[in-house]
């Protein structure tokens, strides 16, 4: 089984490397960017039967900064 897990960083959360894009962006002429927020995707290739609870322990633990990151799951 494969899961995908969107990390990004919380609201209010200075996102320096979004900021950076977003500056470079309008530096080649693509107005009208406002923000830009920048995050990752992690795919896992699990073992069938893997518990939405263990991916989730996988995010708390390790995958995710909590403090400041937020993330979702899709089981796929």
């Amino acid at each position: 089984m494969k899961a995908r897990v969107h990390v990004m960083l919380k609201n209010g959360v200075l996102d320096p490397q979004g900021e950076a894009v977003r500056h470079a962006l309008g530096s080649l002429g693509f107005e009208g960017v406002a923000g830009v927020r920048q995050g990752k995707v992690i795919e896992l290739d699990l073992a069938d039967g893997t518990s939405e609870s263990t991916i989730n322990d996988m995010c708390d633990k390790l995958l995710a900064n909590t403090v400041i990151e937020s993330y979702r799951v899709e089981v796929l």
